[in-house]
């Protein structure tokens, strides 16, 4: 039986994020970041073209929200960390456009 891939808006994953709940991984690549980061609490910044070498630096012990640009790349993240044993990972829905326009706090120049 496998796993059907969670997600969750950007509004809910912020309020886990302030609450400590989960981690938001970033899977951006580091100029996509440059320019707009998500500014929030527990953010992990774990580019895709990086994910399978580093995946083992995530926990699996709490939840997991991946998220990139506008939900595609996250969502492969969470398949591959699911195919893989996780099973805290969420998917952030629309990523980093639906946050903004939602206007979540957004880091620019980092």
């Amino acid at each position: 039986m496998s796993q059907v891939p969670v997600h969750i808006g950007p509004e809910e994953a912020l309020e886990k994020l302030r609450a400590g709940e989960a981690w938001l991984v970033d899977v951006r690549e580091p100029g996509e970041v440059a320019q707009a980061a998500y500014d929030a609490p527990n953010v992990v910044l774990m580019p895709l073209s990086e994910f399978e070498r580093r995946r083992d630096e995530l926990p699996r012990d709490r939840e997991l929200i991946l998220a990139c640009a506008a939900g595609g790349r996250s969502l492969q993240a969470v398949n591959y960390l699911m195919h893989h044993g996780y099973t805290r990972a969420i998917n952030l829905q629309g990523g980093m456009g639906l946050w903004r326009s939602a206007g979540l706090p957004v880091r620019s120049g980092t």
